[in-house]
């Protein structure tokens, strides 16, 4: 197993759980601050069916070079590198025939996110972490939620189940949100994962319970004799094995090409900030309509995380991003503005792994069937962990998927 993010953990202990060992190479701590399975919005969200790339995005791509300040921005000097990807990334959301194809592929790999998770959690020891109190997005009116209809329709002809919340049953569950917001909808069967790091953390000591290893290395390559992989190479030397998943998140790009691959692979880096000692606590996660963020209440305080930043991996953080995180939470609680500037945050930077067309690579590599890709999930790498698990598991063990694994493979890249 290659990478221990939330993707890693979870396939690694599925493929032992069916009798295999597994020896897990990452070279950082499991859960550490440099994973994007750190510092996400911490959902658990059966309804995360929706690409981003949605009908009409191209008459935005200007704006989004322009707009600094915007939810989604990519930085200049990258535009060359990325001109590929926002091709393939606009065309894969010319259409809602696109969409609802997208949406109904991308529905089985969140729909049991919250149990699944919730088993993990339990035979980990930490069965508090996972959290099931829903979420909630957040509008000025009831004409945002009318406005993002076809998402929502598309939601509940899947099987995704929520609420429509008027403004003053909002008033009784969010006391302290700011009145300019008067509508929601609610996604009653969604989670959260209290503190992703911990977890992350605690699914690893789990696998090296269970007779797992963790090797402390970087995998920077394969060898391969007859298209039969014969070993792992590593920073540390070989490690000889039979069968190899490729989950490194963002790092997936050369080994994927290694194993005949060649998948337009950027990072989408998110940001988040902290807020320690808000002086509230939330019933449940929220999303602005007009932030388009993840809000929610964590132990080491309110946690704002989101935006969209199409820059190159190793790029200097833009802190400004941060900052817009914060003039939302001060929009959003008015009333505990001044305490949320009078506190030391944390700021978190972190690369998400995203394809153009929404969807995970999961399948076996083109130039070796013993290597299977599990990368590629964006932002929803914990609501989509254990079901891309799943599948991995079974084809590693040669048994039968759960649903057809055919939409995620990389040689739709070819």
């Amino acid at each position: 197993m290659i990478g221990a993010g939330i993707v890693g953990l979870c396939a690694a202990l599925e493929i032992q759980r069916a009798g295999h060992q597994v020896l897990l190479v990452e070279p950082n701590e499991p859960g550490g601050r440099q994973a994007a399975s750190y510092g996400n919005a911490s959902w658990l969200n059966p309804g995360a069916i929706a690409p981003i790339s949605l009908p009409g995005l191209w008459r935005k791509v200007p704006g989004f070079l322009l707009d600094p300040a915007g939810p989604f921005t990519v930085r200049w000097r990258d535009l060359a590198s990325h001109a590929g990807w926002l091709a393939r990334f606009v065309a894969a959301g010319k259409s809602w025939g696109l969409i609802e194809r997208c949406a109904k592929q991308r529905y089985p790999l969140c729909r049991d996110t919250v149990t699944a998770h919730q088993r993990y959690a339990e035979e980990a020891g930490v069965g508090h972490l996972i959290q099931q109190r829903g979420l909630i997005y957040v509008y000025p009116d009831r004409s945002g939620f009318a406005a993002e209809h076809r998402i929502w329709t598309i939601r509940r002809e899947l099987g995704v189940r929520f609420t429509e919340i008027g403004e003053t049953e909002l008033r009784g569950l969010l006391p302290e949100l700011s009145p300019a917001y008067r509508f929601g909808a609610r996604l009653n069967e969604a989670g959260q994962i209290a503190d992703p790091g911990a977890y992350c953390a605690a699914l690893a000591r789990l696998l090296v319970a269970r007779g797992g290893q963790l090797i402390a290395a970087k995998a920077t390559g394969f060898a391969i004799e007859n298209g039969r992989l014969r070993s792992v190479v590593t920073s540390n030397g070989p490690l000889n094995c039979e069968r190899a998943v490729l989950a490194a998140g963002i790092g997936s790009t050369a080994l994927a090409r290694q194993a005949g691959d060649r998948v337009p692979l950027i990072s989408e880096r998110g940001y988040h900030i902290v807020i320690p000692e808000p002086g509230l606590t939330l019933s449940a996660g929220l999303m602005p309509s007009d932030g388009q963020m993840g809000v929610v209440s964590t132990p080491q305080g309110l946690r704002l995380a989101g935006q969209v930043e199409l820059a190159a991996p190793d790029a200097p953080p833009d802190w400004r991003r941060a900052a817009i995180l914060l003039s939302y939470a001060r929009k959003m609680f008015p009333a505990h503005a001044s305490r949320f500037d009078a506190a030391a945050h944390d700021r978190w930077m972190g690369n998400r792994p995203s394809t153009p067309d929404g969807l995970p690579c999961v399948g076996p590599a083109s130039g070796c069937a013993d290597i299977v890709h599990a990368f590629g999930h964006a932002h929803t790498g914990l609501t989509q962990a254990p079901a891309t698990a799943r599948l991995v598991a079974a084809m590693i063990d040669g048994g039968a998927p759960l649903f057809d694994p055919a939409p995620y493979s990389a040689r739709r890249f070819a």
